[in-house]
């Protein structure tokens, strides 16, 4: 539940490009979070509060 953003940039000079990758936490939003928190009933998990 962090929702942090890393940024990766690749170049490839030769070809003079650059190639950039983010990767994106966002675990406790959307569809994602709601199987998690079925996870954790299912388990029989607390529910932790942010």
């Amino acid at each position: 539940n962090t929702n942090q953003m890393r940024l990766f940039v690749f170049a490839n000079d030769p070809r003079q490009q650059a190639l950039l990758v983010a990767l994106y936490d966002n675990l406790g939003k959307g569809a994602s979070g709601a199987a998690v928190q079925n996870l954790d009933l299912m388990l029989g998990r607390q529910r932790q509060s942010a």
